[in-house]
């Protein structure tokens, strides 16, 4: 698993780095998603998650949730447009669970991505996610994870 200045990012996954979103295929036509431990860690702790409705569509590069914390509140932006096959309702219950455990209990919606295909190229795959994350903290004055 890669670790960028004390975050984890796991190979498995995909990466939309300039927004900090994760992706996992589902084998089933659908895509799991949730925030990075970068951005969890850049957010702070998680008070509140606002998701799209379960069957409301997302267009690519559009929200499909607002996160809140105590310095911060912000669109989740999907790189993949689609409709909203689930939501993780855990995490609208306890929003921390996405700094505690941002990759499994933490994730923030599935989708049924329109052009994943299309989509899965501006990816990057976790197997070479170290160099596009280190930049993006440069360029953002992160220092890394607790």
């Amino acid at each position: 698993m890669p670790v960028v200045r004390g975050c984890n990012l796991p190979d498995e996954l995909l990466y939309d780095v300039d927004n900090h979103i994760w992706f996992q295929d589902q084998g089933d036509g659908t895509v799991k998603l949730g925030m990075t431990a970068v951005a969890t860690a850049m957010a702070g702790k998680l008070v509140a998650y606002t998701p799209k409705r379960v069957g409301r569509s997302v267009r690519a590069g559009k929200s499909c949730g607002t996160l809140e914390s105590g310095k911060w509140v912000g669109p989740a932006k999907s790189a993949a447009g689609g409709e909203v096959v689930a939501v993780n309702d855990d995490l609208v219950a306890n929003p921390s669970l996405a700094n505690d455990d941002p990759y499994k209990a933490g994730w923030l919606v599935i989708l049924k991505p329109e052009d994943w295909d299309g989509v899965v190229g501006s990816l990057v795959s976790g197997a070479d996610v170290t160099a596009p994350y280190e930049a993006k903290m440069d360029s953002e004055g992160f220092g890394g994870c607790a």
